[in-house]
């Protein structure tokens, strides 16, 4: 059997705490070390799971004893770390979003082509664990069969990340410009936005409405409805929100075969008997309605460990070169997308895709320089430590 792949996390928050254990129970992986700026927690972590722990990421980095890194710090700092640990070699699997924004995004990709050159089997992945779960691949084998036909709708409400005042109190850094980059947008929706392109792909004009603010004190969004027009024709729509309860989450994806509807873990396709375009044209009926058969649709089973199933595939990547499942390269398009929506709504006009990366990012220091939050305030440390002991 080959050497186990020797994993570190950097940030031992709400994500990277899970993610030593899971790393654990991984056959063909060892957790070698942990990372956090917060010395009491490194050395906590480190003591109780027996590894060597490290305050500073770019010590961590340059241990030999490393292969890869996982990254479970607040968003700004995924974009240094990662390319400072993929020039130095180590293999990287990033927490979502990959980046704060698209500039940074490509700043990303772009270092680990240049170090591929060097390191030709470097493995960069993300975790977009969704993509493992048995419901949203069956979903995606709808769609990419053909099932559906030409693609008519897309629309996602997705209303049930409710969230309190206290929750966004309990860090200086929350649904702030400078400590989070946005708010529902960058925090919980970054799954649901790589799924929606991972399903029906990237549009190419966004419409943005956001409510900043609007029923939280937060400098950031906690409203957002995004229009989608795509070059097929297709239209989508994105709705979400942190003020809504009891709330949504239902996906609708319209064909001209038929519609599936995705809620409450079940899918229901509604399987039209003919094309429904075929029908409006030649149909001699002037209030003639297509056919359909509700039928629901059944999925394959999940290992119940999601997070479990991305590390896994992220090791066997770098030990037998497996396909991996969340590419991060491909989460410049959640980025984008998540840019959009909030540019659109600033700018009050649609955005074309792809995103001017380096305006976004101009008109987001902007924001920033406005912000409330400081990096350097006594509850952060500045970007320069390179990671971060936050929870999400």
């Amino acid at each position: 059997m080959k050497d186990k792949i020797k994993l570190a996390v950097i940030g031992l928050g709400n994500m990277g705490i899970p993610h030593t254990n899971d790393i654990q129970q991984i056959p063909n992986a060892k957790l070698a070390a942990v990372c956090d700026i917060i010395p009491e927690k490194a050395k906590q972590a480190g003591t109780k799971l027996g590894v060597p722990f490290f305050t500073n990421a770019q010590e961590c980095i340059n241990s030999p004893e490393i292969d890869g890194l996982v990254i479970a710090t607040p968003h700004y700092f995924h974009t240094p770390i990662a390319i400072e640990a993929m020039m130095n070699g180590k293999h990287v699997l990033t927490e979502k979003p990959i980046a704060v924004h698209a500039a940074d995004a490509q700043k990303m990709i772009a270092a680990y082509y240049k170090a591929a050159e060097k390191f030709p089997k470097l493995v960069f992945a993300a975790m977009f664990q969704q993509r493992t779960l048995g419901y949203w691949r069956k979903v995606k084998d709808l769609i990419a069969s053909g099932e559906l036909g030409k693609l008519i709708r897309t629309t996602w409400i997705i209303t049930d990340w409710f969230r309190t005042q206290y929750y966004y109190d309990m860090g200086g850094w929350r649904a702030t410009w400078q400590g989070e980059g946005g708010g529902v947008l960058l925090n919980q929706c970054p799954h649901n936005l790589d799924l929606y392109q991972w399903l029906v792909g990237m549009p190419a004009k966004v419409w943005g409405f956001t409510g900043i603010g609007k029923y939280h004190h937060i400098e950031v969004e906690d409203e957002v409805t995004g229009y989608f027009e795509h070059e097929n024709g297709m239209v989508g729509h994105f709705i979400t929100t942190t003020a809504e309860s009891p709330g949504s989450n239902r996906l609708e994806i319209v064909g001209e075969n038929g519609k599936l509807v995705c809620e409450n873990n079940s899918i229901l396709f509604y399987r039209n008997r003919t094309s429904m375009l075929d029908a409006i044209h030649q149909s001699k009926k002037a209030f003639d309605k297509v056919e359909n058969w509700p039928i629901t649709i059944p999925y394959p089973a999940d290992t119940g460990h999601p997070h479990r199933d991305i590390l896994q595939n992220f090791v066997n990547a770098i030990q037998v070169n497996e396909t991996l499942i969340a590419p991060a390269p491909e989460g410049i398009h959640s980025v984008s997308l998540g840019n959009a929506i909030l540019y659109s709504s600033f700018q009050e006009k649609p955005v074309r895709m792809p995103i001017d990366a380096n305006a976004y990012e101009t008109f987001l220091n902007g924001l920033c320089e406005k912000s409330v939050f400081t990096k350097n305030s006594s509850q952060n440390q500045g970007p320069t430590d390179m990671t971060g002991s936050f929870t999400r």
